[in-house]
C-alpha cells in the first residue's frame, strides 16, 4: 500500500494578497497577542523566549488586530538548529488562516513569486505562497543583528 503524499498545512493570512501554506510541523504555535496598538509587536514573550515577529503586511490596508477583542495573532515557527533563534514569528492579517491535508510535492499550480517563495499553489481561487523558512529564519536573524550559521 502507498503512502499517502497529502501532509497537514496551515494556510496563513498575512496581509491582502499575501498568504502562506506551510506544512503543520514547522510551526510551534499560534498565539493570540492583547492588540494595544494597530501594529504588531518586534517581539513578543512567549515560553520564557523573546520571539522576533516579521510583518510581511506592514504597507497593506489589512489590520493586524480585531478591533472587537483587541487581540492579534502571530504564528509562530520552529527554527533550525544551527541558526541562532530557537523561534521567530510572523504577524497575521485578514482571513483565512486555515488546515488543509495538500500534497506540496506535487501539487504545486502556480509559479511562485517574492523574495522567499520556493512555490505557490491556488486554493478556492486564493494564492498561497510555499515560503522558504530557512531563508526567512536567517533574514530574521540578520534584521535583529543575530550571526547566522
Amino acid at each position: 500500500m502507498a503512502e499517502d503524499p497529502k501532509r497537514l498545512c496551515v494556510l496563513l493570512p498575512l496581509a491582502g494578497n499575501l498568504r502562506w501554506v506551510v506544512p503543520q510541523n514547522c510551526l510551534a504555535e499560534l498565539v493570540t497577542v492583547h492588540a494595544a496598538q494597530d501594529t504588531p509587536p518586534a517581539t513578543i514573550a512567549w515560553r520564557e523566549q523573546v520571539v522576533p515577529v516579521l510583518d510581511f503586511g506592514a504597507e497593506d490596508s489589512t489590520p493586524w488586530c480585531d478591533a472587537k477583542s483587541q487581540t492579534g495573532l502571530i504564528a509562530v515557527f520552529l527554527g533550525l538548529r544551527e541558526q541562532p533563534l530557537e523561534y521567530w514569528g510572523v504577524a497575521l492579517r485578514g482571513a483565512g488562516l486555515g488546515v488543509r491535508k495538500l500534497d506540496l510535492e506535487s501539487g504545486v499550480e502556480v509559479a511562485a513569486e517574492g523574495e522567499f517563495a520556493l512555490a505557490a499553489v491556488e486554493l478556492e481561487g486564493q494564492v498561497y505562497t510555499l515560503p522558504d523558512l530557512p531563508a526567512l529564519q536567517a533574514f530574521t536573524c540578520e534584521q535583529n543583528g543575530m550571526a547566522t550559521a
